[in-house]
């Protein structure tokens, strides 16, 4: 079955020789909705390869409130968590399962040596650096440059293209925690959205009616 997975996603980025040592020491692991795989402190043994589902990535400030930063989807690897392992440092990051997903576990005493020996490897690192730097400049720039019920339709649209879903299982608070503002706000804007023909509300649902 994982080889079938890793056949799927990484056939196409990865040569037979690499994908038969990721199958050889990579170590699967199944998710559940909202569990936890990396938290902010954590040692980086190694670094996940997302083979099915979605996975938050989010921020925490001094007083505990959380920004997200961006979402990994299959095919992807998450650039922070193999920062820390590679260096040996401790995670910045907390990496949760937005829905259920699978992955495979990669120990990080083989990250350096395939550097070396694969130059499909390394182009992976490379472009899943520059992805996720871009990721991060355009919640930089939600940030900086647009309004509050921008950044929030932005938000709900692509959380639906990383689900592959157009009904959102959330609530107003799991949305303001991401967003790093209150409820009362977040209530306001999408009965704005909605006023607008852009969502229709349910309860603990939302459906996203423009793309």
């Amino acid at each position: 079955m994982i080889r079938e997975k890793l056949e799927n996603f990484y056939s196409y980025v990865f040569e037979k020789e690499l994908l038969d040592e990721i199958e050889q020491v990579g170590v699967y692991k199944k998710l559940r909705e909202n569990e936890l795989l990396v938290d902010l402190g954590d040692q980086m043994k190694g670094v996940p390869l997302l083979l099915d589902g979605a996975i938050k990535i989010v921020r925490e400030d001094k007083k505990g409130e959380e920004i997200l930063l961006y979402f990994l989807e299959k095919g992807d690897t998450c650039a922070s968590s193999f920062a820390s392992a590679i260096s040996n440092g401790k995670c910045g990051i907390r990496a949760i399962a937005e829905k259920e997903s699978e992955i495979i576990f990669l120990p990080k005493e083989k990250l350096d040596d395939w550097l070396v020996k694969y130059k499909s490897w390394r182009n992976f690192v490379i472009d899943s650096y520059n992805i996720r730097l871009n990721e991060m400049m355009e919640t930089i720039d939600t940030l900086a440059f647009m309004k509050m019920d921008e950044r929030l339709y932005k938000y709900l649209k692509d959380k639906a293209q990383i689900l592959r879903e157009t009904t959102l299982n959330t609530t107003h608070q799991d949305i303001a925690y991401d967003m790093h503002t209150s409820r009362v706000v977040i209530s306001r804007l999408l009965k704005q959205l909605e006023n607008e023909g852009k969502i229709k509300l349910h309860r603990n649902k939302i459906e996203i009616l423009e793309f």
